[in-house]
């Protein structure tokens, strides 16, 4: 008897918990955030997703009240932020903002997350033309200077990166699979350190977001070749783009900056995370200071987003077996 009541007193407490559960879940999905928001950007500091991030938390933080940080965190080509943000709790309050976690899925035969699972894709921060630069001191005066210097030596010529498995790294790789030659990859620790590796001329080219690219453009640091994008950008309207450039259009690498929750996280908050930042895209102080970085709208619900990343995931896979890129 004294067993039954045991038991009875247990399942009454279960059920009152799990009541308890049930009515504490939503509101506590209305109050998110309930503390300072945390915004992972598995990239030095810099870089375009990093810049990118700073922008909307500032807004982000002025809509809901609430303090966003933005945490730094690369390491292993981006996985070790990312594989934080997927290890984290289900609760809003640590975001991951990056462009290259299908790069990552494509290169690492083991992460420390699923790809497709443990990441719940909410919005993209918008999209970025990519820029072939080289530096002056290199002579090229066209893209197809750069590649027929490519094709008469195979092998010869170098670019740099951001980092293995970044965006600027696969951009590479998408134009000379479609261009027809090869060079050799520096990958460095972030896009600031790439760079001067160009600007220094010990590096042949580069292919890098206009977040990054732009100032030095236009003060003639650097020579921009080719734009990746189907179309011409207003910030430099005078480089053509790889389609005018002769290529075809799998020669063009968009890159945007997406914004994913840990995979559990109650569907109710990404709902409200998208919303909040499609608001702060919408804001004139946001659109001014994406302006100059040459960040364009990319709009998309959740839905629309998590089709388009599993499709991004997919064609990169497919990139990197053209590209003869081994899993690491």
């Amino acid at each position: 008897m004294a067993g039954c009541l045991r038991y009875r007193a247990a399942s009454a407490a279960l059920a009152l918990a799990i009541a308890s559960f049930a009515v504490a879940t939503p509101a506590a999905t209305q109050d998110w955030p309930t503390r300072t928001v945390t915004i992972v950007v598995p990239l030095a500091a810099g870089s375009a997703s990093d810049i990118a991030a700073r922008i909307v938390a500032d807004q982000l933080g002025r809509q809901l009240k609430t303090t966003f940080i933005v945490e730094n965190r690369p390491g292993a080509g981006g996985t070790v932020g990312a594989g934080a943000v997927a290890r984290a709790a289900p609760d809003g309050h640590t975001i991951l903002a990056y462009g290259a976690l299908a790069t990552a899925h494509a290169l690492y035969a083991k992460l420390p997350y699923d790809t497709l699972s443990d990441f719940a894709p909410v919005i993209t921060l918008g999209q970025q033309a990519q820029a072939i630069t080289t530096a002056p001191s290199k002579g090229y005066k066209t893209l197809a200077d750069l590649i027929a210097a490519g094709k008469a030596k195979p092998g010869s010529l170098n670019f740099s990166s951001a980092g293995v498995g970044s965006a600027s790294h696969f951009a590479a790789e998408r134009l000379m699979v479609a261009a027809g030659f090869t060079a050799q990859h520096i990958p460095f620790k972030g896009s600031g350190e790439s760079l001067r590796e160009i600007v220094a001329g010990r590096v042949d080219f580069s292919v890098q977001s206009f977040a990054t690219t732009v100032p030095l453009i236009q003060e003639g640091t650097l020579v921009a070749l080719a734009v990746s994008a189907h179309k011409r950008s207003l910030l430099v309207p005078n480089v053509p783009t790889t389609i005018e450039a002769g290529l075809p259009a799998e020669s063009v690498y968009t890159f945007y900056t997406g914004i994913y929750l840990p995979g559990k996280t109650p569907r109710a908050i990404v709902e409200k995370l998208h919303n909040e930042i499609a608001t702060a895209l919408q804001s004139p102080d946001v659109q001014a200071r994406f302006k100059p970085l040459g960040i364009e709208p990319l709009p998309m619900n959740t839905a629309e987003f998590g089709r388009f990343f599993r499709e991004e995931v997919e064609s990169t896979a497919a990139l990197a077996k053209a590209a003869k890129i081994e899993r690491q």
